[in-house]
């Protein structure tokens, strides 16, 4: 059975879009707070009920594998909304479709170039009142087939308040869609445009069996 899938459990990510400050009485250093998200990571994948992995797979599976993190991966990025982009189907690893809007235009400098990525809202999860703020962004980059997965990755981030013109981007943050660990799943294909001509070696990288 296929399942239908554009971004990764919302429910284990939820302390992180709202900040791990606020579901902590004690603030996290910027490394402690990657640290807790790749725990988050872990927790879910070593979980038979929540995990992506086959069962072959997950009787071998200790943890996921992640770049070193890097605070020079987290960027802050300008925004240019796009209001009037039209709902679009972006291409998926199934025959499955997926409804999407371009929210924004994020740009920003990494290693002393400037990069631009789009920024999508899930059709799907604007239904849900309680999701109608989150905003996906799906990714290429030229460590796809050799260090990452070799069809993108995604990170999630959460709309930013009306007059905020900025957003962070975490690479260190980036993980793998589920069709990295099984077929079963149908995924978004990052659009061609958020290809990035450069090696983000942040976030998650590629699944290797044990």
């Amino acid at each position: 059975m296929i399942k239908f899938l554009s971004m990764k459990k919302i429910i284990l990510l939820s302390c992180l879009f709202i900040g791990i400050a606020s579901c902590n009485k004690k603030k996290l250093s910027y490394s402690d707070e990657i640290k807790q998200f790749q725990y988050e990571l872990n927790v879910e994948y070593n979980n038979p009920k929540t995990s992506p992995l086959t069962k072959e797979d997950l009787k071998t599976f200790k943890s996921l594998e992640f770049f070193p993190i890097d605070k020079k991966y987290q960027v802050e990025a300008t925004l240019k909304l796009t209001p009037d982009s039209p709902i679009m189907e972006m291409q998926t690893t199934t025959t499955e479709i997926q409804l999407y809007r371009k929210f924004a235009i994020a740009t920003f400098q990494l290693d002393g170039k400037e990069f631009n990525l789009s920024l999508y809202k899930s059709q799907d999860l604007m239904q849900n009142p309680e999701f109608y703020n989150y905003l996906f962004l799906p990714f290429n980059d030229l460590s796809n087939g050799k260090t990452t997965y070799g069809g993108g990755r995604f990170i999630d981030l959460k709309l930013p308040s009306k007059n905020t013109k900025t957003i962070i981007i975490d690479f260190n943050k980036a993980y793998n869609p589920y069709c990295a660990y099984s077929h079963r799943y149908s995924c978004p294909i990052p659009p061609k445009a958020n290809s990035l001509n450069i090696k983000i070696l942040a976030g998650v990288k590629a699944f290797k069996k044990e």
